[in-house]
């Protein structure tokens, strides 16, 4: 009961930090998951097209031009090498076409009709480049059978004109659970933060000169004591959990009553049971109650920067990521990813996020372990 009420003490003495970082939880949760919202919309846009026509508009030539304009913006600049060099540089325009001369002939003769291009490295570029080829090559096939060339265009443009409609159909709540997705992710800072600075309060406290010697002289069992304390902190880790995930329904809605909820909640639980230990071990190396700001600091903030926390895990660098394999955050945020994106719950689509999982519990092993060397030498000392 003393460690206990010890325990509580502290906890109330500070339950302004909690309340500190839990409304950040809500502020910057809510503002992530309203900056990072995604919607399944495609929109076609137009590539810049730059035309350099050498030949009559006629014909061949003329369906192809008016093929571009139909399928690209084009683009008015001065027909100079420098000027055309410049917009492609600035990507003002995405693709310059060289139509050289007698290509209408030449087209219809089965001759050369090399037409020259000069891109920008984008991805209109390539786009416009596959518009091109795709006109070119409808026309070399009809070319074969047909041989009047205004038959020929018409069956062109005819077949060139198709459109093919496209409907991205999902039964998922794309929106809801890429808002919790955001929430969890940024949730891990929060839990990281609140379980180091208090546990590491509590276990510092304990591990004063006086209070570490008397327990040291007594018959008790470190690790029996380790348990002990290791319960009492778990009771204050499974309310923050719980108080956060309370919160997700009342922040996400109807998404976190679904099996996807359930998913992000048993996830965090696990991530949470890991920072624990993980707050545990450092707790039990920091003997400086003021160098505790400092380690959360770095292991919250680092975790929450290397690990996408606080940017979406997508727009990170790759040797940032490469980095964040080192964080148990980094496989619970990858689990968040990937639940917002499970378009059925089975064995096989539930892999990478029990392997995750895995991982995380191996995290949490490794730190109890070495919680028990450190408090073992610590008490030979």
């Amino acid at each position: 009961m003393t460690v206990f009420k010890t325990f509580l003490l502290i906890l109330k003495k500070n339950k302004g930090l909690i309340i500190l970082y839990t409304t950040i939880l809500l502020v910057f949760g809510s503002f992530n998951m309203q900056a990072n919202q995604s919607t399944v919309v495609f929109e076609a846009s137009k590539p810049d097209v730059f035309i350099v026509n050498e030949d009559e508009e006629k014909g061949i030539t003329k369906g192809f031009v008016d093929y571009i304009k139909n399928n690209s913006e084009i683009a008015e600049i001065q027909n100079t090498k420098e000027a055309i060099d410049d917009a492609l540089f600035y990507e003002d325009v995405s693709l310059v076409v060289y139509i050289p001369q007698n290509f209408n002939n030449d087209f219809m003769n089965g001759n050369n009709h090399q037409i020259t291009i000069k891109k920008a490295d984008t991805y209109y570029s390539s786009f416009a480049e596959m518009l091109l080829q795709r006109y070119i090559k409808v026309a070399t096939i009809y070319r074969e059978t047909i041989k009047n060339e205004d038959e020929l265009v018409a069956k062109v443009n005819e077949t060139v004109s198709q459109e093919i409609d496209t409907e991205i159909t999902t039964k998922l709540d794309t929106t809801g659970l890429t808002k919790a997705a955001h929430y969890f992710d940024f949730a891990s800072y929060s839990f990281l933060a609140c379980l180091i600075y208090i546990i590491c309060i509590v276990l510092s406290t304990f591990n004063e000169e006086k209070v570490r010697k008397r327990i040291t002289i007594s018959s008790f069992d470190y690790k029996k004591h380790n348990r002990i304390l290791m319960l009492g902190n778990s009771l204050y880790a499974i309310f923050l959990w719980a108080l956060y995930a309370i919160m997700s329904f009342v922040m996400i809605g109807e998404p976190m009553k679904s099996v996807h909820g359930a998913l992000f909640i048993i996830n965090s639980l696990i991530f949470v049971i890991c920072a624990t230990s993980l707050s545990f071990f450092l707790g039990n190396l920091i003997k400086n109650k003021n160098a505790i700001s400092g380690v959360v600091n770095v292991v919250a903030l680092g975790s929450a920067f290397l690990c996408g926390a606080f940017v979406p895990p997508e727009w990170l660098p790759d040797f940032v990521k490469t980095i964040g394999h080192i964080f148990p955050a980094f496989y619970y945020i990858d689990s968040n990813q990937t639940i917002a994106n499970l378009e059925e719950v089975n064995f096989d689509t539930l892999q990478p996020i029990l392997i995750n999982a895995g991982i995380v519990v191996a995290f949490t092993v490794v730190f109890m372990i070495l919680t028990n060397i450190v408090t073992k030498k610590r008490r030979k000392v």
